[in-house]
């Protein structure tokens, strides 16, 4: 019922910064709950940050607190995740997500996820 793409991962030196998009369709966004998650070769797949529904509260993990920067633009159904500062380790498939009505850290909480977008961090 929702879909997302991803769109914006790419290859930036260390220090250097990327904007992610996903654009969302099939339900009416502004009603979701939008986070973005990552996950690097190996490893499971955790939680970068989210934003909450109409109020547009926003949560980060804590590596990511400082640098990164979760928004939503209602009008347009996307979500962006522009990060800063970026560090080798920051490294992954991001991932969109959506859930209804209450906000997670969790990935098994959200019902909705787009097909991801590689970044990649040189050092």
């Amino acid at each position: 019922q929702v879909q997302l793409v991803e769109s914006g991962g790419g290859l930036v030196q260390a220090g250097g910064s990327l904007r992610l998009s996903c654009a969302a369709s099939g339900r009416t966004f502004s009603s979701l709950v939008m986070g973005w998650f990552r996950q690097a070769p190996g490893k499971e797949r955790e939680f970068v940050a989210r934003i909450s529904n109409w109020s547009g509260y926003t949560y980060y993990a804590d590596s990511m607190k400082g640098r990164f920067t979760i928004s939503r633009d209602n009008a347009n159904n996307t979500v962006y995740l522009q990060m800063n500062s970026l560090k080798p380790e920051d490294t992954a498939v991001y991932y969109c997500a959506a859930r209804q009505s209450i906000g997670s850290a969790y990935a098994r909480d959200y019902s909705y996820w787009g097909q991801g977008t590689q970044v990649t961090v040189s050092s």
